[in-house]
């Protein structure tokens, strides 16, 4: 078993946990009678049930039950649901990564949902693939926010580009950009403020960002990884969607996995936003941020569990 997985399983335990709670061993009835009919009815309303109890939301619900009951056949449903749930996954696959370097990855979020410490997780993740690290600590407003994030780049043995309190955030950026292409490291990453997208004026300067790397680095920021707090389930899909609109969002960071019965909402986002997860946090120490892999999620959480 690799240790992603064993992360991945320990992390989701109470999504899962609830999911058990909720169903019986689902075969799908060998032959065609009253009485399999009204046991595969049941069957079926139980994994509904357990669904939308994990907060995977009605829409990618019922299109997995509709794709299950068109398949028929022998066998377990639970296969089945995984099978469908894996492919709800592969119609939000990410970019592939175009090898610029230095690849700049701009993290967004709102305040709470574990984005500063995402980045250093994130860096420790990369420099421990053998790629070389550079943080830019764009958050200027919260001088809490660049002394948080400067232990936690220091447990991940990368450096920081960081300026006095109350700095323009795209200047930091544009000094970080430049820094990263002197010292030829493999990855950029950009620690933002936390902002509401209700916020116009920190939308903007969200915007002032881009524009500012994208002249040092062609085509950054490579990625925009949106911070989303699992523990708020369906209400993080009204986050994403905004983000998505105005501050150009092209994947996902799931936190507090381990802290919540609503893993589930991954599906939900991926189903619904067609926006890839890219990393998925299991925990609270630094090699608690893991690559997310859609198999290892369905087998954790739906699929070893029934």
């Amino acid at each position: 078993m690799s240790s992603f997985f064993s992360r991945v399983r320990a992390g989701l335990a109470k999504t899962a946990a609830q999911i058990r709670e909720r169903l019986t061993e689902t075969r799908e009835p060998a032959a065609e009678s009253p009485s399999a009919t009204v046991a595969r009815a049941a069957s079926l309303q139980e994994i509904e049930d357990a669904l939308i109890g994990a907060d995977v939301g009605l829409p990618a619900t019922e299109r997995i039950l509709s794709a299950v009951q068109q398949a028929g056949g022998a066998g377990l449903l639970r296969d089945r649901v995984g099978a469908e749930i894996k492919g709800v996954f592969a119609g939000a696959s990410p970019a592939p990564d175009s090898g610029a370097r230095p690849r700049v990855i701009l993290i967004v979020g709102v305040n709470g949902t574990g984005k500063t410490t995402s980045v250093g997780k994130l860096a420790n993740l990369f420099k421990q693939q053998g790629q070389s690290v550079l943080i830019c600590a764009a958050d200027t407003f919260r001088a809490a926010a660049v002394e948080q994030l400067a232990v936690w780049a220091d447990r991940a043995g990368v450096d920081v580009i960081r300026a006095k309190h109350g700095a323009d955030p795209a200047s930091v950026v544009h000094d970080a950009a430049v820094s990263a292409k002197a010292r030829q490291r493999d990855i950029l990453l950009i620690d933002t403020a936390g902002r509401l997208h209700t916020r116009a004026n920190l939308m903007a300067e969200l915007d002032k960002i881009r524009r500012v790397v994208s002249r040092e680095v062609p085509g950054a920021p490579h990625e925009v990884l949106l911070v989303l707090d699992a523990t708020v389930g369906q209400n993080g899909l009204v986050q994403a969607r905004e983000f998505m609109a105005v501050g150009g969002v092209n994947g996902l960071i799931l936190t507090k996995l381990d802290g919540t019965a609503k893993g589930g909402v991954a599906v939900a986002i991926a189903y619904e936003l067609k926006l890839p997860i890219r990393y998925i946090g299991v925990g609270e120490g630094i090699d608690d941020l893991v690559p997310f892999d859609a198999d290892d999620y369905v087998n954790a959480l739906f699929v070893d569990q029934w």
